[in-house]
This record gives structure tokens, C-alpha cells and sequence, in this order.
């Protein structure tokens, strides 16, 4: 069997009573997580939902969000996480896309599913019970034989047109991520994870993820991060390890931890979402005395942790994503697609089994993605003599706040709807807190006053609030070169050191 079920399945049998997850005051065995999903997957079978169909998650983390997705892969059917911090036109735009079946919703999330159709509410006990769904008596739905090749997941990533794409992601690509990171990581049964981060997000699921539940392992679910909640966490629970986007781990290295709190339990931090800085790999040992960072390189385009740091080496190649893993080889590529040697900086492409075959109902963009067997990630970087990956520039224009991916245009689309606006840049600018923060430039219409609130209230319902501009930027005109292109270097390059919040 394929199915992400299937791990589970054995387990159950094998160690029935082994502790599989536990969320808020709910400690679930193995034996009853199984149970829990064989009833979601009747339910979901009652309501329709195939072997191919797309069923819709936009939940916070909680118990149900890990049954709902082994159900959903119990019956054969794509699971589609949603980030729940999106605009309701995003998320009618990704339902619409999908072609969804089904779209569950937290009660607390309800205003940005408006005018979905197929929604079925999910209740704080449901929450921590997702099996509860199903009533009493629901017959119970056997495990979809699916393929290597099956699809398996959508998950939608910011791109750089106005909409975002989606990342179809088999089987083969799942499981071979899984192999690869269970060998770097060193993954075995005692293994006790804490999620902390957003399960719609790869670096939640996948790095290492569930790949904890095929070892027997443990997910320690909190449902929002909170630095307290964290540190209480690894304490009381002992976990072994975590990712974290390095605004998570920023927080917590500013918030510190008195000697109420034991951490040694902790062997390793995978950090990814966006560059670490090097001062906070330096100071990551005076919280955490008995682990390490692993700083990490992936896309979801790759379901995540392509490269990452080994043992040892966390501050002689301090800087490096770390080398690759077993099953992906990393090229760098000049602006004509040809292979450069080490030292020498490039666009950073692989391939490999847990690479994507590409986006959903979108041929051009896969096809623009690739370079022969070659996946190219718009980022510049290079490979040291030793294969270690430094990452230098984004040759996209993407932003990335608290480790989330923001497509200017995304933001630059919105901005345009107002009839202010003559011309429009969105940019990242430096931010203490979450690495970057959303700039919009604008040069106005004659006459046309415009403040950052009119901005913000304009961005309500069309954006995510962590891609509203938190700064405005009036200039007479926006830099561009002789073809015609904003300059947003230039841009950033300007306002990096002068420009403060208004």
C-alpha cells in the first residue's frame, strides 16, 4: 500500500499502544489514531469524495489536521492545505482552482471561506478528534491501493505572476523526501517532534513532518507558536526535535528561558522558510546547550530539505544551507542554462525523486521551471569545493516575511486596483522581527493623496494580512532600465537604510 495510512496501519497492529500524537490534553496512540482515520475516511466516502478528488484543508494545526490528511490519502483522494492566513479572494481563487470536493474550515477561519461551496466546519472538539466527524455506525472505508506515481497533494506557492500555482506532489515524491530526511536526521521510534509551525506549510509537514509517524515516532502538536508554549513544550514532553522558520527561533532566543525550563532533550533545531542569520547561529548553544542547528535549503517544489547541515559543521561553513541530501544533486547554472564550476555563482537548479513534476493545470510555467531533467528555482547561489550550498541572492522577486513566500506581484495587483495608484512596486525591506516587512512604492495620479491605512483598507479581503505593505513609499516615479523594467534593487538598495515604517 501507498497510502500515507499505511505506516500508521502497521504500528497500530504492531504496537498498538505507542504514543502517535499529542495535542492540547490529548495523548493518541497509535491503535487510536488509526481508528480515528479509518472513520474519516468512511466519512469522506459517505460524502462523495474518490480516488483522485481534491479535499481542502484550511485549518490550524491540531489532531484533526494530521487524520484528515491520512484520511484523505486512505481513500485515495489529493489532499490540498490551505494557508489560513490568505485573503478570501486567495482562497476562493485556490478552492475554485483545485476544482475541490471538499474544503474543511476551522469555526474560527469561516470569514475567509465566504462563499466556498462544499464546506464542512470543523469545531475546537473536533479539533482535537477528527474521527467525532463520523457518526455512530459509519461504515468504515478500506485503504485506496494507490501508485508510486498517484497524486498524492496540491499545495499552492506564491509564483511570480498574480496568482500562485500548484505544486503537485506524488507518492514517489513524498516518500523519497521521507527516506532522505529519516537518514540525515537520524529518525528512530524514540524520536518526539515538536510542530510548532504551520501544518499547510512544508516546512511543518515534511521537514521531517510526518516521516516521524512511519519510525513510530511522535508529533507533539502545538496549534499556534507561542514562545512560552515551546519552551513548556520541550520540557514537559522531552521532544527531540523541531523545525523552525529563523523568525520562530529569533523569538525565542529574545524571549530566553530560565532554569525552570529543562531543554536538554532537544537534539536538533532544522531551520528553513528563509536565510538564518549568522549571529543567531551563534547564539542558537546558549539556549539550546544539548542540540543543533541544522540549517536547511528547500522548495515546496521539492517538498522541502533539499540540503542541510552536517554534525560538526555548523560554524567552520556558518553562512551554507549545508550539502545535499542523499537522493538530490544540485547544478548551478549561468543565465544561459549552462553548468559552472564550484565557487562560481548561479542559478541554483536540482533534480532528484522528491522533485515535483510540476504545476497544476499550468504547462507553460512547468515548462518554464525546467531545464531538461533540471528544476530551476529562480534562486542565485553557489556550491564551496566541498559541496556546500551558499545561497547569495533570489532571482525572483519574492519576499519573504516570517518565513512565509510573498510574491510581489501578488502584492502589486492589488495595489493597481486603486484608482491612486499610476505606477506600483512591492519590495522586502529589512525588519527586526520578521526578517522582512512589505513595502509599496507608488507614484500617484496628478492630484491623488494616498496614506498607508487607505492602502491597508484597500488590501482587506484581497490579501493575507502578513502580505499587506506595512510602509508606504510615495515617489515621483518608480527606477526602471532602458527596457523598461523597475529597478527594484535600486529600490531596495535606496530604501533599505533611509526608509522607517509610516
Amino acid at each position: 500500500m501507498v497510502a500515507l495510512s499505511a505506516s500508521v496501519s502497521w504500528w497500530a497492529h504492531a504496537d498498538p499502544a505507542r504514543l502517535a500524537i499529542v495535542f492540547k490534553d490529548q495523548r493518541v496512540s497509535y491503535a487510536q489514531l488509526y481508528e480515528r482515520v479509518c472513520k474519516l475516511a468512511g466519512f469522506l466516502a459517505a460524502r462523495g469524495v474518490r480516488p483522485g478528488d481534491v479535499v481542502a484543508l484550511l485549518m490550524k494545526n491540531s489532531s484533526a489536521f494530521v487524520e484528515l490528511a491520512l484520511a484523505v490519502s486512505h481513500v485515495g483522494a489529493v489532499l490540498l492545505p490551505i494557508n489560513y492566513r490568505l485573503g478570501t479572494d486567495e482562497v476562493t481563487y485556490i478552492v475554485d482552482h483545485s476544482d475541490a470536493k471538499l474544503l474543511f474550515v476551522d469555526t474560527e477561519l469561516t470569514d475567509a471561506a465566504t462563499g466556498c461551496p462544499h464546506v464542512v466546519l470543523v469545531d475546537e472538539e473536533v479539533q482535537r478528534n477528527g474521527g467525532m466527524l463520523a457518526h455512530d455506525g459509519q461504515a468504515l472505508a478500506t485503504m485506496v491501493a494507490s501508485t508510486p506515481e498517484t497524486l498524492f497533494r496540491l499545495m499552492y506557492t506564491s509564483g511570480t505572476t498574480d496568482r500562485p500555482k500548484g505544486v503537485m506532489h506524488t507518492y514517489a515524491n513524498y516518500f523519497w523526501k521521507c527516506a532522505d530526511h529519516i537518514s540525515a536526521l537520524g529518525l528512530k521510534t524514540d524520536d518526539r517532534l515538536l510542530v510548532c509551525g504551520p501544518l499547510y506549510h512544508v516546512g511543518a509537514f515534511d521537514l521531517p513532518g510526518l516521516a516521524v509517524l512511519m519510525v513510530g515516532g511522535c508529533l507533539a502538536i502545538l496549534r499556534d507558536f507561542d514562545e512560552g508554549a515551546v519552551l513548556t513544550f520541550i520540557d514537559r514532553e522531552r521532544l527531540t526535535g523541531a523545525w523552525m522558520a529563523p523568525v520562530m527561533l529569533n523569538r525565542l532566543l529574545m524571549a530566553g528561558a530560565d532554569s525552570a525550563y529543562d531543554l536538554t532533550s532537544l537534539k536538533w533545531i532544522v531551520g528553513g522558510g528563509d536565510r538564518t542569520p549568522e549571529a543567531r547561529i551563534r547564539e542558537f548553544k546558549s539556549l539550546f546547550k544539548a542540540a543543533r542547528y541544522i540549517d536547511a535549503y528547500g522548495l515546496t517544489e521539492t517538498c522541502s530539505g533539499d540540503t542541510m547541515m552536517g554534525a560538526g559543521r555548523e560554524i567552520d561553513k556558518i553562512g551554507s544551507a549545508g550539502r545535499a541530501v542523499a537522493h538530490v544533486d544540485i547544478d548551478i547554472r549561468d543565465d544561459d542554462g549552462r553548468s559552472v564550476g564550484a565557487g562560481a555563482t548561479g542559478e541554483i537548479c536540482l533534480r532528484g525523486p522528491k522533485v515535483s513534476s510540476g504545476y497544476w493545470k499550468d504547462p507553460e510555467r512547468t515548462a518554464a521551471s525546467r531545464y531538461g531533467e533540471w528544476f530551476r528555482t529562480g534562486d542565485v547561489g553557489y556550491l564551496d569545493d566541498d559541496g556546500f550550498l551558499f545561497l547569495t541572492d533570489r532571482k525572483k522577486d519574492m519576499i519573504i516575511s516570517g518565513g512565509e513566500n510573498i510574491a510581489s506581484s501578488e502584492v502589486e495587483r492589488v495595489l493597481y486596483q486603486m484608482p491612486e495608484v499610476l505606477e506600483a512596486a512591492a519590495i522586502g525591506l529589512p525588519d527586526a522581527r520578521w526578517g522582512e516587512r512589505v513595502a509599496a512604492i507608488v507614484a500617484l495620479k496628478n492630484g491623488a493623496v494616498l496614506t498607508l491605512d487607505d492602502v491597508r483598507r484597500h488590501c482587506e479581503g484581497k490579501l493575507g494580512g502578513f502580505k499587506t505593505p506595512r510602509q508606504l513609499v510615495i515617489v515621483e516615479a518608480l527606477p526602471r532600465n532602458p527596457s523598461g523594467k523597475v529597478l527594484k534593487r535600486v529600490l531596495r538598495d535606496d530604501l533599505s537604510a533611509t526608509a522607517a515604517p509610516r
